[in-house]
């Protein structure tokens, strides 16, 4: 018991939950072979064997199992030890945040300015991807926060509700609109759409199989500053965040049209797990709150328009 440490601890249960070395040491920012090393140091300081190497991964021992639920006390009590005691400039720990495109675009720098204001050791690794693939790390314990299209209905997953973006239908500035009106303008061009599988992607084909029949071509695309492009290029109209197509129509190469209906707007949410419970993680999903919504009454001000607020 004498070289018992809190990192054998956080890698015993890294390991315990991930089910094997890579992984946990991909949570703990570590080597394999570090990781690796603390669990042999664990189970040389109790005399005892804690996981079983199976072809399938690491499996808990009948002592394993027993000390899990100790070692989750000594995590616990360490997270209350570091809210309570610790200093947020002393705080030195990694954070992962996952983030969708349209919140990269937006608020996301001005969270992690803040972050990095309120915790200057604060390691934070920053992955941009699609809802659906944020929502599987977050499961997978493969980030920390993730800000995405939500909430995500999962009893171990706590989400703070942030504002949302309201879409507008972009086209390029120099196509004009056709006689008949605007709804027209999707016979002749292929709607340019958030990637496929996504809820915008399901959401649009549904809508514009109702409002405009089933014969729209619709692209699908991962990238947002891809979709701008290629509506400035005139290959496509595309129903996109109004406060990402400002820029764009000021600068007179794109303009907004009204087919007379569009998308619901996209809603986010800070997601991350409740257990085990995390303060960090949880107040930078709070703080992640108060920069989004800062954000959009900036914006709003700025564009004249009302605020608008968390949905």
């Amino acid at each position: 018991m004498r070289a018992l440490n809190l990192d054998q601890i956080r890698a015993f249960l890294a390991v315990a939950r991930s089910g094997g070395m890579q992984k946990a040491a991909q949570h703990l920012n570590l080597t394999q072979p570090a990781v690796t090393t603390r669990i042999r140091k664990l189970e040389d300081s109790l005399g005892v064997a804690l996981f079983e190497r199976q072809t399938s991964g690491m499996k808990l021992t009948k002592r394993g199992e027993l000390l899990l639920q100790y070692a989750e006390q000594f995590e616990r009590l360490a997270g209350r030890v570091e809210e309570v005691v610790v200093a947020p400039e002393g705080i030195d720990r990694r954070l992962r945040v996952g983030a969708s495109e349209t919140v990269a675009q937006c608020w996301l720098p001005d969270f992690v300015y803040a972050l990095h204001r309120r915790y200057p050791r604060l390691e934070v690794d920053i992955n941009v991807d699609i809802s659906v693939n944020l929502r599987a790390a977050l499961l997978a314990r493969e980030i920390d926060l993730a800000f995405l299209l939500g909430p995500i209905s999962e009893y171990s997953v706590d989400n703070v509700a942030l504002p949302g973006f309201e879409l507008a239908w972009f086209v390029a500035a120099d196509i004009a609109d056709p006689g008949e009106g605007a709804h027209r303008l999707f016979e002749n061009k292929p709607v340019i759409s958030y990637a496929r599988n996504t809820r915008p992607w399901r959401e649009l084909k549904s809508q514009l199989f109702d409002a405009v029949g089933p014969d729209v071509s619709v692209f699908p695309s991962s990238s947002l500053s891809a979709c701008f492009r290629l509506v400035e290029a005139g290959l496509g109209v595309a129903a996109l965040p109004r406060v990402l197509g400002q820029k764009l129509v000021r600068e007179g190469s794109i303009r907004e049209f009204d087919p007379g209906w569009r998308p619901s707007e996209l809603r986010f949410s800070a997601s991350y797990l409740g257990d085990p419970h995390d303060h960090l993680v949880e107040a930078a999903a709070a703080l992640s709150g108060s920069i989004a919504e800062a954000w959009h009454v900036e914006n709003d001000t700025r564009a004249g328009r009302e605020p608008i607020g968390p949905t």
